[in-house]
């Protein structure tokens, strides 16, 4: 198969992956190829095993195929195998070509349209989605009945949304009425409704911290743990961009110089490896797990 033509099929994949309202006759317009073309590209993923569905005039895949969940699966990144695959490419030789036509290919298969469509929840999808548009076309949004866990009130938010979270979980957002970047979960919305006015605030965006343990707050305190290499090896396994801040003091000692949002993700972690860590200029965290030692213990009668 030729390279233009190959194109084509992944450019008509791509569409047929996210398709909600187009036509035919739209894809073709769109694409620059005629209706017969694209019928007989139907046909093709047909016979390649893919599962075409018609409502209306409007056709698509059918995503309870196994095809389209293979699909689905190369398509997305999360933020760490994001972290895995750029660590991997930059290691590659400046002067290789290679490694450029690797960065381009990457960012042109990340699509947002198809990750909501593949990875989000049919409860959430529709507002995700509205979330997408808004973010790519820098346009406003109301959060309509956002249901707030702190505030314990239901009520409409008027935001910029400019970036989500891991697996769009939350998102964050400007938030014109507090004049402050605010994160928003996803499944406390009830509907999104995207504005025709554009953002205003653009200079003022900024994502807040989010730790290794994909934790995030406005408190962030430094930590630091001396380990073993079983702790090592199994901290950067479970959270892989623990990498980024951790460093060898020889071959059997790792020094992790964090940050984290809370003390409760990494106390999981250390409780069960107690033997292989010891904490390192924290007075802060070792009092926290001190204390957790301390109700186990009473709780346990000791």
């Amino acid at each position: 198969m030729d390279q233009p033509k190959l194109e084509r099929l992944l450019r008509l994949m791509k569409l047929f992956t996210a398709n909600k309202t187009q036509t035919v006759s739209d894809i073709s317009l769109e694409l620059d190829m005629s209706v017969r073309t694209i019928y007989r590209y139907i046909d093709t993923f047909r016979e390649a095993g893919f599962v075409i569905k018609k409502e209306g005039k409007i056709i698509k895949f059918d995503k309870s195929s196994s095809y389209f969940k293979d699909i689905s699966q190369l398509v997305h990144f999360t933020e760490e195998e994001s972290y895995i695959l750029k660590c991997a490419i930059e290691s590659i030789d400046e002067n290789n070509l290679m490694k450029q036509n690797l960065k381009k290919k990457l960012y042109s298969v990340y699509d947002y349209k198809i990750i909501t469509e593949t990875i989000v929840s049919r409860k959430n999808a529709q507002n995700v989605e509205a979330l997408v548009n808004a973010i790519q076309n820098k346009q406003q949004a109301v959060l309509r009945k956002y249901s707030s866990a702190h505030g314990k009130d239901v009520r409409d938010r008027w935001v910029e949304p400019f970036e989500f979270t891991t697996n769009y979980v939350q998102v964050w957002c400007y938030c014109s009425e507090e004049k402050t970047n605010k994160l928003f979960k996803v499944s406390r919305i009830g509907l999104v409704d995207v504005l025709d006015e554009k953002w205003t605030e653009e200079e003022n965006h900024k994502s807040g911290f989010i730790d290794i343990f994909r934790i995030n707050s406005t408190n962030i305190y430094p930590l630091k743990l001396k380990m073993g290499l079983r702790a090592a090896s199994l901290l950067t396994e479970e959270y892989p961009l623990a990498n980024r801040d951790i460093s060898r003091i020889s071959d059997n000692e790792w020094l992790l110089d964090t940050k984290v949002c809370t003390y409760n993700g990494v106390a999981r972690f250390v409780m069960g490896l107690l033997e292989d860590i010891e904490i390192v200029d924290s007075p802060g965290f070792e009092e926290f797990i001190q204390a957790r030692i301390k109700r186990l213990n009473t709780k346990m009668g000791i």
